[in-house]
Formats: C-alpha cells, sequence, structure tokens
C-alpha cells in the first residue's frame, strides 16, 4: 500500500494545497483552524461544555451588572458600553456552536445583528460612547479594544453561517480604522508610557488599546484572505506600529497585557518576513518565564502585575491571562507548525486552569497560584491589584468577576476548537488529544472524512482514532510527540507499525485511508520531578500532568466578599474554600533521590468530571513529613524556603493528585533531608503590613479609586 510513517519536525506545504493559506506577501502557514462546527468534543471535555451552558459564562447575559439596557451599549441604543460583553461573547458563541444549543445560538444571533445594525455611516459600530472620548485634557480618542474582541465572535459567525452582510460590515470597519486621524488612532497617555497612562485624560480605559493593538492584526489577516484588498496590508503594519513600546527591561508588567503581547512581533513576521519579529516573541516568552515561571506548568508569578521579589509559587497568575497566553500560543502554531505550543496550551489548560472555576461552573475566581492551600475572603492577600482593599475579588470564587468571568469561557471552547487542525499539506494534524469527532475536507480533491478520537488523556496515554470515508482517500496524518514522551508506539488496524523514543516532533503517516481503518498511538507516562533553582523545591510530574498535595475541601457558600460589585445570590452564590486536611508537607526522596516508595493508583473509568478531589482519575502515594513552622501568612502559604529542610516529625504515607483537580493545590514541596547541610525552616510572622510589601513601582499611578472598584483588569 506504499505506506510511509516518519517523524519530521515541521509540516511542509506542497505546489498544490487544497487548504486555504494566507495570500501572497503573507507567508504561508504551517496548520489551520479547521472551521467552526468540525470538532465535537466528547468525554469529559464535552461535560464540560454542557456544564457551561447553565454556569457563567451560558447564563451571564441575564444577570450579569454590564449587560443591564443602561451599560450595556452592545445590546442597547445607549451610550454605554466597553469590553466586557465582547470578551463575554468571544467565548459564548463557540459555546453555542460546539453545543448546538438553540437557546445560546439564538442569544448570539442577536447580538451579532445588534452589532451589524448599529454601523454608522463612517463604519463605525457599537457604545456611541467609544467612538469620540474626550479626556479632561482635551486629548480626543476611539477606544477600538472591544472591537478588537468582539470581532472574533463575528468571524465565528460568519465562517458558521456565511452571512453575506458580514463582510461588507467588516469591510466598512477596517476602512474606518484606516482612516481615524493619527492623534485619534491608539494614542499613547500626554503623560508619557507610566503604568496604564490616563492620568491626565481621566480614564486609563482607551489606553489599553496601546497595549493590545496587536489583537487586531489575526482579523485583519483574516479578512485579507477572504478579500485580497492591498490596503488591508498598510493597515496591519498600522495596528503594529501602534502597540507600546517594553515598559522597561520587561515587555509588560502586567499579567493579561503580556500574555497577550509576546506575541505580536511573531503574528506580524507573517507580513514581515523577519524572523527578528518571530524570535523576539520567544525571547520575551523566555525572559519572562526563567524569572517568574518558577512554578509548574507555564503559568508565572505575576497575581495582577509582577514585582520585585515575589516569584515564590505562592504568588499567582490571572485566569485572563491563562486563557489568552492558549490563544497566543495557538496562532503561534498555525504561523511555524511547532509542536511546543500544544505542550504549553495543554501545560495551562490541563494543569491549571480546572481550578479557576467551582466544579458546576457557576463561579469563577480571579487569581490561582500553584501554591494555594486556602481561598478565603481575607482582606489582606499577598494578590494585588494596586490597592489593597481590592484584593478580596482575587482569591473568593464569584459569578460576578468583571474581566475573568467574562473571558474565561475561550478556555475550553477555543481549547476544543484546535483540537485537530489542517495542514499545509492537505492533511489532518492531531495538534491536542482528547475524545472527540471531527470531519474535515482534506487531500486534494477535498474529499470529505471523519476521524473519531477516542481517549482519557491527560490521565490516559492512549489514543484510539477511526477514520470514516466513503471512499478511499490519501492524506497524510500527523500525530503530535508531547515534551515529555519518552517513547511511544503506533498501531495500524491492530498491528505495531512503529516506535520512536523522540519527541517535541510529528509523527507522520502517509497512506491512502480506507473506510474504518483504525489508528492508535501510546504514550508511556513516566513518573518524575521538576526541581526549581530558586528554592530547590520539586514538583512531582506525569505525562502532561503535574501533581499537587491531595487536601480535603470545605466550599463555604458565601453572599459577601467584601466588594458590592460581587455580591452573591442564594441561587449565585459566592464561595471560599478551606482546608479540612494538613497542607504544610515536604517530600522525601531516597539515596538515589529518586521518590520515595512511589505507588500510582488509578480508578477502572476516567468520570465526565474528573477534575475535583474526589473524582480525580489517578492518585500518587508518595513519602512525606510535615514541616511544622510552615505555617500560613496572610491566608496562604508562606514563602518556601530553601531545600533541603530538616524536619522531626514522622514520615508519612501522603496522597498527590493531579494539579487540575485541586482548588486547594501545594505542588511546589520542599526537599526533606536529616543531612548535616539540611537547612532549618525559620518561623515567619502571620501577617505582612500592606506599607512594607513589595509593589510594582507603577502601583500608585494607575487607577484612581473610583476607576479601580468598577475595573480590575
Amino acid at each position: 500500500m506504499n505506506d510511509t510513517i516518519k517523524i519530521v519536525e515541521n509540516i511542509q506545504a506542497t505546489a498544490e494545497n487544497g487548504n486555504k493559506n494566507n495570500l501572497k506577501p503573507l507567508l504561508q502557514n504551517k496548520l489551520f483552524k479547521l472551521p467552526p462546527g468540525s470538532i465535537k468534543p466528547k468525554g469529559w471535555l464535552k461535560h464540560k461544555l454542557d456544564l457551561m451552558l447553565d454556569g457563567v459564562t451560558g447564563r451571564l447575559y441575564e444577570y450579569g451588572k454590564f449587560f443591564k439596557d443602561d451599560s450595556n451599549g452592545w445590546f442597547f441604543d445607549v451610550n454605554s458600553g466597553w469590553e466586557e460583553v465582547p470578551l463575554w461573547l468571544r467565548g459564548f458563541y463557540p459555546l453555542a456552536v460546539l453545543t448546538e444549543n438553540k437557546r445560546c445560538l439564538n442569544i448570539a444571533q442577536r447580538y451579532i445583528d445588534h452589532a451589524i445594525n448599529s454601523q454608522d455611516e463612517e463604519g463605525y459600530f457599537g457604545p456611541s460612547n467609544l467612538k469620540n472620548m474626550v479626556g479632561k485634557n482635551g486629548q480626543i480618542i476611539t477606544d477600538i479594544w472591544p472591537h478588537m474582541m468582539i470581532l472574533s465572535p463575528i468571524i465565528s459567525y460568519y465562517e458558521y453561517t456565511e452571512d453575506e452582510r458580514v463582510l461588507p460590515f467588516i469591510t466598512r470597519f477596517f476602512e474606518f480604522c484606516r482612516n481615524l486621524p493619527e492623534e485619534q488612532f491608539i494614542p499613547a497617555s500626554t503623560e508619557g508610557f507610566v503604568g496604564w497612562g490616563g492620568k491626565e485624560f481621566g480614564s486609563f480605559s482607551p489606553f489599553v488599546q496601546f497595549s493590545r493593538a496587536g489583537d487586531m492584526m489575526p482579523h485583519l489577516i483574516w479578512f485579507y484572505n477572504q478579500t485580497n484588498e492591498k490596503w488591508v496590508l498598510d493597515l496591519i503594519t498600522r495596528f503594529h506600529n501602534h502597540i507600546r513600546p517594553p515598559w522597561d527591561e520587561w515587555l509588560d508588567h502586567h499579567a493579561v497585557n503580556f500574555t497577550q503581547r509576546f506575541a505580536y512581533d511573531a503574528i506580524y513576521y507573517q507580513l514581515s518576513n523577519n524572523k527578528d519579529h518571530l524570535h523576539k516573541s520567544e525571547y520575551w516568552y523566555s525572559q519572562q518565564m526563567n524569572t517568574w515561571g518558577q512554578m509548574p506548568r507555564g503559568i508565572f508569578a505575576a497575581d495582577e502585575r509582577i514585582r520585585p521579589g515575589c516569584t515564590d509559587p505562592r504568588q499567582a497568575y490571572e485566569t485572563c491571562g491563562m486563557v489568552e497566553f492558549a490563544n497566543n500560543f495557538y496562532h503561534l502554531a498555525n504561523i511555524t507548525g511547532k509542536t511546543k505550543y500544544a505542550d504549553r496550551s495543554e501545560d495551562i489548560l490541563l494543569n491549571h486552569f480546572p481550578a479557576t472555576y467551582s466544579p458546576d461552573f457557576k463561579a469563577v475566581h480571579y487569581v490561582t497560584a500553584a501554591n494555594m492551600p486556602k481561598i478565603s475572603k481575607y482582606k489582606h492577600h499577598p494578590f494585588r491589584n494596586g490597592r489593597e482593599s481590592s484584593d478580596r475579588s482575587y482569591i473568593a470564587y464569584t459569578p460576578h468577576n468583571r474581566c475573568c468571568g467574562h473571558t474565561f469561557g475561550i478556555g475550553w471552547t477555543f481549547y476544543a476548537n484546535n483540537l485537530f487542525k489542517s495542514t499545509s499539506d492537505n492533511g489532518l494534524a492531531f495538534f491536542m488529544y482528547s475524545a472527540c469527532d471531527v470531519k474535515a475536507e482534506i487531500g486534494k480533491e477535498n474529499d470529505t472524512v471523519s476521524i473519531k478520537a477516542r481517549t482519557d488523556y491527560p490521565f490516559n496515554g492512549k489514543v484510539d482514532m477511526e477514520i470514516k470515508c466513503t471512499k478511499a482517500v490519501k492524506f497524510p496524518l500527523y500525530l503530535r510527540i508531547p515534551k515529555w514522551s519518552k517513547n511511544c508506539i503506533v498501531s495500524i488496524n491492530g498491528e505495531n507499525v512503529f516506535k520512536t523514543a523522540q519527541k517535541e516532533k510529528w509523527i507522520v503517516i502517509h497512506r491512502e485511508w480506507n473506510n474504518s481503518d483504525k489508528v492508535s498511538i501510546e504514550f508511556f507516562m513516566e513518573l518524575s520531578y521538576t526541581k526549581w533553582p530558586v528554592n530547590h523545591s520539586i514538583t512531582v510530574d506525569r505525562g502532561p500532568l503535574s501533581y499537587s498535595l491531595k487536601i480535603d475541601e470545605e466550599w463555604i457558600a458565601t453572599k459577601d466578599i467584601g466588594i458590592k460589585l460581587y455580591e452573591g445570590t442564594e441561587e449565585r452564590p459566592n464561595y471560599e474554600v478551606f482546608p479540612k486536611s494538613s497542607w504544610n508537607y515536604g517530600l522525601c526522596l531516597n539515596k538515589d533521590s529518586k521518590l520515595q516508595d512511589a505507588d500510582i493508583l488509578k480508578k477502572d473509568k476516567v468520570g465526565l468530571n474528573p477534575w475535583t478531589v474526589d473524582s480525580a482519575p489517578i492518585e500518587i502515594k508518595l513519602k512525606g513529613s510535615k514541616i511544622k513552622n510552615w505555617t500560613l501568612q496572610d491566608d496562604t502559604a508562606s514563602q518556601l524556603q530553601t531545600s533541603p529542610i530538616k524536619s522531626n516529625e514522622p514520615m508519612e504515607t501522603i496522597t498527590m493528585i493531579p494539579l487540575g483537580c485541586a482548588h486547594l493545590r501545594m505542588s511546589c514541596l520542599p526537599v526533606i533531608s536529616n543531612s548535616k547541610y539540611a537547612n532549618d525552616w525559620h518561623e515567619t510572622p502571620s501577617h505582612i503590613d500592606f506599607k512594607n510589601r513589595s509593589k510594582n513601582r507603577y502601583d500608585e499611578m494607575v487607577f484612581e479609586d473610583k476607576v479601580s472598584d468598577k475595573y480590575d483588569i
């Protein structure tokens, strides 16, 4: 049958490419997102999406503060509105399509209709208050940051429905952007590059677009590929040239800004064809993670903004940052074809993202830490948004969180839509492994092929696929080898045909596929650990998952968490989560520096909602000892001290569960040793006064009180 199976670094384009690639002069991409509706998630991922329908994302339009008729210019003819509704619709629309939920499809249709119908003669659409914002200093600005967000669901809507109104609508809006005078188009703040800016203007909000202008570039590239309008290329460059310069030696101090901004140069590389742009994105990413990312699986210590000395894994990471990181990894994968972007997406979404919301999806919290043994409404947490009083909104779960509650809907929906991708050589790539059905037009003749994929990944490394087609179809099938893989085996129709110990590459199968052909790939997961260079703590790893100490959780419903904006109800309460078991353990290693007496226990079946303490499909039994002096400081874990650590407490068997199953989590644990070189754990104060804490140098310049209460971005 002339099958060819081999390892490749990347996907190669063919002269006759059946897939829609970038039009010249844009560079050719390696991977492409399939049209909306192509992928049907199954298993635990489908269950996640079903829960979202009645969770925050699926119901926020019914109760959210920013959806009321006096503040929602995206749905009502009122002179009010900013980013909240666009951020929500960006996740709500793909949720409606993925679940085929009629209620949600109908609501999304009404919002998109209103956006289209609101367009004026100049091409502007949306809340009129954003078109010509006049500051107290007389500066006039058009705020198109929210439009960068709402264009995502509008474009998806067009791809799903082919509504003939959409392309002319987008054309007129981009013409409006092209015609904006320079002083009104994404300007800098008049006081210069100080924090967000906007102090002289009277509001920071129209200057968010100065940091995030690059979010328009993917929409413009998509639009150019639809229309071949050459003036769009100049508009791409205009947006790129209006991105704020780096804050200082760091690209951006704000966590979410960074997750969006680091990718902009690589996205622009499609037009510039200058590899310096591609390399710069990787430079910023590596710099950030090497310093602030001293914790497992792709998050970094920022809370709201990076601060000197705050690199410990008790420092948290914003939910918005998780999903925006993943979104940009999908873009960079499409451009480069590199498997590392799938690994980075899985690291965050399979290890941290499940801890950002309550198991029923009806509440979400602002920041999540790798070491977080208690979740409370305590006022003095070391998580900051410029003012101490705002910290109360950071950690408790709430149905009302402003930016993250609106944004986090893109987490699982964008993940689901990127499981499979089409390739530049007319094939399909299994980019991120999860159970699903996919249907795509592939091959030189655009034949329709379906694949049924079944797996318990990430808890199990076996993935089974069945090909469905009405005739024999020849196309390449790419299977990603993750970075953690030690070896894997591929079988076709029950016969083992390929084995490799390579990783971070693609296995490509060139074959003429017949109906009901079966393909399996199995990755073997080994138990290991990561040692963190700053404090020598370790994180337990197995396959795509890291592990947390199992902490029994007590969920406490509460109405008040200290901020009126976030007041809960009986139907939709806020939650605190308190530990019912000890959390202050260190891990014991044997004389060979391996995890001592490790025992891996697997449940017979992975349930539909495996991401909780009680339903975790895997437990790892290890040896550890308590560290008596390791206590709470300001209602969270005090900072790690340098391992190895002495302990006079008895050695115990402790249980570790997947990090994504733990809302209360301790994943960076000290190493216990009684050698003469081990360190004593020194007692720390239970509270540090706000005035004595590390601060970002822009803290006092960023938000005025009246703005801070309304917007925590």
